[in-house]
């Protein structure tokens, strides 16, 4: 693989993990009814709104969860994988390997997304605790189903949060002993996804 190649294979992975991030972050917003006139939802919305809104007339949600947005993020994964495949030089895979791939890469982004929040909301929790920021706000909303069932199961700590240390320890360990088995188990090669 040549210098050419694998700078395009960096270019398509860093800009197609972040419009995937957008679209994932499409699904979490609703799913944990986060606020929509908040300027990065509204942002959210009308980054993703030109591929959705076509799958939305075949796809509908049901019960508050935006279907949609989970297929529009698994078309674009297997989009991304399949480029990223060939300019590795390597033959395609069939379509279903690509589909459990895909799928794969998705719940480890959806992980990773997780992850990622909890460290800027204790970084919020130090720095700004009572920020009005809607960046902020987003994050302490999208955190909140996280660390709500954890907080339920801890005793009380005279007021120290020790939830976002489980949850990290939680998803780590989704992360490395499930995800990653079972990407090893089906054959997935490094390098397909930034998330693993």
């Amino acid at each position: 693989m040549n210098n050419l190649n694998m700078a395009a294979i960096y270019v398509i992975q860093t800009l197609g993990s972040l419009y995937l991030v957008i679209v994932l972050m499409r699904f979490i917003l609703q799913l944990v009814k986060a606020d929509f006139y908040n300027p990065i939802s509204q942002f959210i919305v009308r980054a993703t709104k030109p591929l959705l809104m076509p799958l939305r007339r075949v796809i509908p949600g049901y019960g508050g969860i935006d279907f949609a947005s989970l297929i529009l993020a698994l078309l674009v994964q297997m989009v991304l994988m399949a480029i990223i495949i060939k300019l590795m030089g390597a033959a395609l895979p069939n379509i279903l390997q690509i589909l459990v791939w895909s799928l794969i890469a998705v719940t480890a982004l959806f992980l990773k997304i997780f992850f990622f929040a909890l460290i800027i909301s204790v970084i919020l929790s130090w720095v700004a605790p009572q920020s009005v920021n809607p960046a902020a706000i987003l994050v302490h909303q999208l955190c909140e189903p996280v660390l709500a069932p954890v907080r339920a199961i801890l005793p009380s700590m005279g007021g120290l949060d020790l939830s976002p240390i489980f949850a990290f320890i939680a998803l780590r360990l989704i992360d490395m002993l499930v995800i990653a088995n079972i990407a090893a188990a089906t054959g997935m090669p490094r390098g397909l996804t930034l998330a693993l």
